[in-house]
């Protein structure tokens, strides 16, 4: 449980390259989580050029790290392997969040800068990255090195906490 209380969104990177091999190692554990009947619906586009980075970061006023990670991992929902479409979105939330997770174990920074459900988002990224239409861009995961090194607040409340009733 400790690695989930590390876990924070990075927004700064350093210039060091995330390499392939620590890519594999979080696309691996975002394809271990769990998905609707087991169904497995995500597919994955990793950027690492600087211009498609810089093109990314432009896509909407939130996505502005994306210019600075050594890579981007773009979670996509593939339509056709999805078993329960209306289950998609909780499929690829549990994806991303094995990546994040995976990304802090491996000491590195990450941030999900979110895509869909807004379609002129959705729309540009589709177009750019040539994702077919059978597939939704999800969100994009910014990955590198961080810059520096943040404090992790725990969020807790236990007045969000209800037993057996509101």
């Amino acid at each position: 449980m400790s690695l989930i209380f590390k876990r924070r969104s990075v927004r700064k990177f350093t210039d060091e390259e995330v390499s392939d091999d620590l890519i594999e190692s979080l696309l691996k554990a975002g394809m271990q989580a769990p998905s609707s009947c087991n169904s497995q619906p995500w597919e994955f586009v990793v950027v690492s050029k600087s211009e498609d980075k810089q093109a990314i970061s432009e896509m909407h006023r939130f996505a502005k790290p994306a210019a600075e990670a050594s890579k981007l991992i773009v979670t996509l929902g593939n339509l056709n392997e999805a078993k329960v479409i209306g289950m998609i979105e909780q499929d690829l939330g549990a994806c991303n969040e094995n990546i994040l997770l995976q990304a802090t174990h491996e000491g590195l920074g990450s941030v999900w800068l979110g895509f869909h459900p807004i379609e002129d988002r959705t729309l540009r990224l589709k177009e750019y990255l040539d994702i077919p239409d059978y597939c939704i861009p999800f969100s994009v995961i910014c990955v590198g090195y961080p810059a520096h090194d943040g404090e992790v607040k725990l969020r807790y409340d236990e007045s969000k906490v209800h037993f057996d009733k509101y």
